[in-house]
């Protein structure tokens, strides 16, 4: 190491220029990022993509924030959240996801969905539905994926405000799925509407705006659009609404009815946004659990979760519960609402033992 890079290394502190060429920092003629600490014992690939993408003046810069807000604001602040951390850069999603490999895996997903729509309309499957599950598909999938639009506007929206790459692109991909997903569901329900004489495609937002089945549902939505913390936001999407009404909806209901029906298309075109939800789940599981054992902040945040659960839960439990006429309108009945919403809720007790937060009287 040269005097230079040994006198940068020892005292940063004398070096005032922002400017690049400064200062010598140790690895800097390396053909490798190896500024940061790395989860395991060797970069991924995914973490030379993401670390420190993110600029902070606490990691390696020597100016403050080069712009901000009006009112004084920095570029990013940790006030945008009330969950605190002592180190925010430790996260690391869990589905190791970074811009290339999301293209390539919704490349993959949309490729699957439209070859599995257009197989199903060239055997003349659309056809072949009872009437009355034609009719749960006009109605009721076609208001849910205004619920799955919803989820994906408030994550795109809360993506904005996460203090480091690691947590924005959690946020975005988890957004990028929901949106895609509400799109499937669009041009799903497009398709097999030229093979069904009489099906309303507009139906959908009718019901999704005025049926009361799915008033509690929209009420869950909004609740969590309109918080204005991105942490919450991104909770209570995948550890409160996903498993007590998404979950209930898509696995509990459609693709457990579904080839009951005469219909196989449907649950495959479903069965994409259940392995969304598993990357999302594992991702917000390992976000909160690094948040809810901060060696500086653990008791703080662990109450704060709690408030989040106890308040998200008791709405998302009362969209579940004005979902239960839906149950009852299939022709050929396969599942029970009780034991769709018994399952849904164990589900979420385990997200919240997994957390160690306290499960709310009304989901146990």
């Amino acid at each position: 190491m040269s005097a230079q890079a040994s006198a940068a290394t020892a005292e940063p502190s004398v070096v005032k220029s922002g400017a690049a060429g400064s200062a010598v920092f140790p690895g800097s003629d390396s053909r490798k990022y190896n500024y940061f600490e790395p989860k395991g014992r060797k970069a991924t690939h995914y973490e030379d993509m993401t670390v420190d993408v993110q600029p902070d003046p606490e990691r390696y810069l020597l100016q403050d924030w080069i712009i901000s807000f009006p009112d004084g604001t920095p570029t990013y602040s940790k006030d945008w959240t009330a969950a605190k951390s002592s180190n925010w850069h430790k996260f690391r999603a869990v589905d190791q996801e970074w811009e290339r490999t999301h293209y390539q895996r919704q490349s993959t997903i949309c490729g699957m969905v439209q070859n599995t729509i257009e197989n199903g309309r060239k055997s003349g499957a659309p056809a072949r539905f009872d009437p009355a599950w034609v009719k749960i598909l006009q109605n009721h999938l076609g208001a849910y994926k205004h619920a799955e639009f919803g989820l994906g506007t408030s994550t795109m929206q809360a993506q904005r405000y996460g203090y480091t790459q690691m947590v924005n692109n959690a946020i975005l991909t988890n957004s990028s799925y929901k949106l895609r997903f509400a799109q499937d569901i669009t041009l799903y329900l497009s398709e097999i509407a030229l093979d069904i004489p009489g099906f309303d495609v507009n139906a959908g937002k009718q019901h999704w705006l005025e049926d009361p089945i799915w008033q509690g549902v929209r009420k869950s939505i909004e609740s969590v659009m309109g918080s204005n913390d991105y942490l919450e936001q991104y909770f209570a999407t995948n550890a409160v609404f996903e498993p007590l009404v998404g979950e209930l909806f898509r696995s509990g209901f459609l693709m457990q009815a579904a080839s009951a029906q005469n219909d196989f298309i449907t649950p495959a075109v479903v069965s994409a946004a259940e392995a969304d939800y598993e990357r999302n789940l594992a991702n917000t599981v390992e976000l909160f659990h690094i948040l809810g054992t901060d060696a500086q902040h653990a008791a703080h945040n662990i109450a704060l979760f709690n408030k989040w659960l106890a308040k998200h839960a008791e709405l998302a439990l009362d969209a579940a519960n004005h979902l239960q006429p839906i149950w009852s309108q299939p022709r050929v009945k396969v599942v029970s609402f009780s034991d769709a919403l018994a399952q849904a809720k164990n589900r979420i007790r385990g997200i919240a033992s997994e957390l160690g937060l306290t499960v709310p009287a009304s989901l146990s």
